[in-house]
């Protein structure tokens, strides 16, 4: 039981829905989905009729009124499912809240109870060729034409993009003014003229969960779709969404390494080596050890991070130390974990392997580690 005054029965009930989802219906397609590298566009739909999408979105707009909590939740039980790629939180809890927090009446009224039931289905477009982690080089270009944008350019590793109804585009409206210069442009996929839907990328890990290239070409995109109708405010609402979007990486790496030393423990209990048990060999003991206390510790961390953010306490540097500590942590636990299983552990079929493959994206993904401690070096 989650130790937190935020945590209640509730929550517990709305586990129980999320395990039976999440066990009977998309676990069964797991290896056609991961062949496929991505999941069937009614997969989203069947989650909105349950009620998983959106679990924080304001009721008003017909989502759950939840909290935090309920995105762990549902991260937690994909995750002790080895399908931790499902990318429901990247639609609910980090571009959802884009609209609601920053758009116009009229963009919360057009698409929010729609993103909360799977009618439309979201990605957001950062990241391009070159520009990662350093969202202010961007190079996508929305110049305005009379009522609407011509958009051009590029973007690669966008999740989601695959069966996207709708992308939150990061483009810059005025290229001379720097971090001003960026805005965000609701771009709804459905016959719009001159974007093109590139490879599904093959990733090491995470490999139902689509990522994508997209092109965009003179692309028009109505004025009515600048997220918030005022130009220049998409770094600073990118900004702002950056340390929700850390803390739901820190989440699913705690999650990771819980479930990888609970399987590493239970093998070292049934495997034989010498004629003893793997774990009443010292070395290994030892090792599990450092790697239970390891995730212990992680499990305060983060608890301790979600109540701050939902008591509004949560900032931007608390957002990089959780994500750098808990995702280094988790590859360094998982790769101990696999060394627990041997050459097993190197075998896709078991589930360490497929952990410790895609832990390895939360070292990069939200912002790199190495840009994490930046963030954090220059708040001291």
């Amino acid at each position: 039981m989650i130790e937190s005054p935020h945590y209640t029965p509730e929550h517990e009930i709305f586990r129980e829905g999320v395990r039976r989802f999440v066990t009977r219906e998309c676990v069964p397609h797991r290896e056609a989905w991961q062949k496929d590298c991505k999941v069937p566009r009614d997969v989203w739909t069947r989650a909105g009729e349950l009620g998983l999408l959106c679990p924080k979105l304001g009721a008003e707009w017909g989502g759950g009124g939840g909290d935090a909590y309920h995105g762990l939740v549902i991260i937690e039980e994909q995750t002790r499912a080895g399908f931790s790629e499902l990318a429901f939180y990247l639609h609910s809890d980090i571009i959802v809240p884009y609209i609601e927090l920053y758009g116009t009446d009229d963009q919360k009224a057009r698409y929010l109870s729609r993103m909360a039931t799977g009618e439309l289905v979201s990605a957001i477009a950062m990241t391009e060729p070159g520009a990662g982690s350093d969202l202010q080089a961007i190079r996508t270009r929305a110049v305005r034409d009379g009522d609407h944008y011509l958009l051009s350019g590029q973007k690669t590793f966008i999740s989601n993009a695959q069966v996207a109804d709708l992308i939150v585009v990061a483009a810059k409206t005025d290229p001379d003014a720097g971090s001003r210069g960026v805005s965000l442009l609701i771009l709804e996929t459905a016959d719009a003229e001159g974007f093109t839907l590139g490879r599904n990328l093959k990733k090491v890990g995470c490999k139902a969960q689509d990522t994508s290239e997209l092109f965009f070409d003179n692309v028009r995109v109505p004025v009515a779709n600048l997220l918030g109708g005022e130009e220049g405010r998409g770094f600073y609402q990118l900004m702002q969404r950056l340390p929700e979007e850390r803390l739901i990486m820190a989440m699913s790496a705690v999650a990771q390494m819980e479930c990888g030393v609970d399987e590493a423990v239970a093998y070292a209990k049934t495997r034989k080596v010498f004629g003893q048990r793997l774990i009443d060999h010292q070395d290994a003991r030892f090792k599990l050890a450092e790697c239970r206390t390891t995730a212990t510790l992680g499990r305060a961390y983060l608890e301790r991070c979600i109540d701050l953010f939902i008591e509004g306490r949560f900032d931007a540097r608390d957002g990089a130390m959780a994500k750098w500590w808990t995702t280094e942590k988790a590859c360094e636990v998982l790769d101990d974990c696999l060394q627990i299983f041997g050459g097993y552990g190197y075998m896709k079929e078991y589930p360490i392997a497929r952990r410790w493959a895609d832990a390895r994206l939360g070292r990069i993904a939200g912002g790199t580690n190495e840009i994490m401690k930046d963030l954090i070096g220059r708040s001291l």
